[in-house]
């Protein structure tokens, strides 16, 4: 057994196992911190009682998600001290900034704010109570923000040198980070994807509880709001997907070849549909012409577009002298397949949302009455996370077998000390540690669907008082003395 190849291997799948499961709850309460928002907005314009029911019931789950990511994220974090020190040593003047920015600041605000939002719904007014979750959103967001720059920087190195004696990136720039093209090409798909995730999450629950005739102007509400913002999202994120790809052609033309399948350069534009896959080489495809051109050009002809076989002969000239005669072809059949899940499901969301609306509009009870439809639209619950894993593939997979993009391979970023037992050891760990908060997670939010709206205590999240709460006090027990 080669212990250097399993040592990358499981240090790899621990990071991977780590960051999909942290993704799962991420980009949910990034989203949901919006549509709740939005809820709350307008029971302070409309006064109706049940948009505030709608913001205590669907932000019971924004505070699971909310606690469950935070969890994975510190989890995820002991990862580059563990099994990554190569890539810590390397990275850290630059990986340091925007992450103190993030945890200082952005994590600061939303973490304030989420306990003033909890505690407070009947003692401030409720457009400054609005207000505190308005800031939570923000926050969630600013947060984002700040670990995508880091991302983006792995992607796209910029604004910086390497300095010659320590052999580490040291930043020069700060500007050029924030200025990054990768970053708010990034930032934007990742937020409009959360948004998507918490829309047909909120409306995948509510067509599950209209099937069981429960609370029905209630879901309908809550439908009509998220499929609102799903809708919005789909097109946004049709948009800067669109931007993003096109980036790709010359930023990272090897991840663009593998996930529109070329192996050699396409002269005429054709696009592959689907195909099979031997390494980066096609075996079968079904071909389009001329669509290849127009997703990439946005005309029907254009410049001949490079294969993987290409982008490989250009790589191994320009590294060759420092990575030797390596290959640099990607996971091919793991970004042509994530890539086609991703757009295919934006197109889906887009006209399970019109769909949902037509039939959810005002006057109208199609919605309850087209239990098929209530049906596709319960199992849209599950899959934005799904969606979720696939883009992340893409953007993960789609640099190998750099860690930094033409700075530092994933083989040299790597622990020294990790060894294969100790690996073993934690990925069984968190495999059942993440087993454990997922069933949690899933346990906690199904018994908040089925309790319902009528279970949220007016108070919103304070213990409510009963009898026997009122005797357990310590006060009125006489276990403290007044002088």
């Amino acid at each position: 057994m080669d212990i250097a190849a399993s040592v990358l291997f499981l240090s790899r799948f621990q990071f991977a196992m780590t960051t999909v499961f942290h993704f799962f709850f991420v980009p949910f309460s990034i989203g949901l911190a919006f549509i709740v928002s939005v809820m709350e907005t307008l029971y302070v314009v409309k006064k109706d009682e049940v948009y505030k029911k709608m913001t205590q019931f669907w932000g019971k789950m924004f505070i699971y998600s909310f606690a469950v990511g935070v969890v994975t994220g510190i989890i995820q974090e002991f990862q580059f001290g563990m099994n990554w020190s190569e890539y810590s040593r390397f990275m850290g003047d630059v990986f340091g900034a925007p992450l103190a920015i993030e945890a200082l600041a952005a994590f600061f605000l939303e973490s304030t704010f989420i306990g003033l939002w909890m505690f407070t719904w009947t003692r401030v007014k409720p457009a400054v109570h609005a207000l505190f979750i308005w800031l939570v959103c923000i926050g969630s967001s600013l947060s984002a923000l700040w670990i995508l720059a880091a991302n983006s920087f792995m992607q796209n190195p910029v604004g910086y040198i390497i300095n010659a004696k320590t052999h580490r990136v040291q930043l020069t720039d700060f500007g050029a980070v924030v200025g990054n093209k990768q970053l708010w090409y990034e930032f934007s798909h990742v937020i409009l994807g959360a948004l998507i995730t918490a829309a047909f999450v909120v409306a995948g629950c509510s067509a599950w509880r209209l099937l069981k005739n429960k609370n029905v102007d209630f879901y309908r509400k809550s439908i009509k709001v998220s499929l609102i913002i799903g809708l919005v999202a789909c097109l946004g994120s049709i948009w800067s997907g669109d931007l993003q790809t096109r980036y790709l052609v010359d930023n990272q033309p090897m991840k663009f070849a593998a996930m529109e399948g070329l192996d050699k350069n396409s002269k005429n534009g054709d696009w592959t549909m689907v195909a099979g896959f031997k390494d980066h080489k096609k075996t079968w495809s079904i071909e389009v012409p001329k669509v290849l051109n127009i997703l990439t050009y946005h005309k029907f002809n254009g410049p001949s577009i490079k294969g993987q076989e290409q982008v490989n002969k250009e790589l191994k000239a320009k590294y060759k002298n420092k990575q030797g005669d390596m290959n640099y072809y990607t996971p091919t059949r793991t970004l042509f397949w994530s890539f086609r899940v991703m757009a295919g499901s934006a197109a889906l969301f887009a006209l399970v949302a019109i769909v949902g609306l037509w039939f959810n509009r005002k006057k109208s009870d199609a919605i309850v009455k087209q239990k098929w439809f209530l049906y596709i639209m319960g199992l849209c619950l599950w899959l934005p996370f799904i969606v979720n894993t696939a883009g992340w593939f893409i953007t993960e997979f789609g640099r190998y077998p750099w860690v930094v993009y033409g700075l530092l391979t994933i083989a040299d970023a790597v622990s020294p000390t990790a060894t294969v037992g100790s690996l073993l050891f934690t990925n069984i760990v968190y495999f059942l540690m993440f087993s454990g908060l997922g069933l949690v997670m899933i346990v906690l939010s199904h018994r908040v669907l089925k309790e319902g709206p009528d279970s949220v205590n007016p108070d919103g999240y304070a213990v409510e008082k009963t009898e026997d709460s009122s005797k357990a006090d310590p006060y009125e027990m006489g276990a403290v003395k007044h002088d």
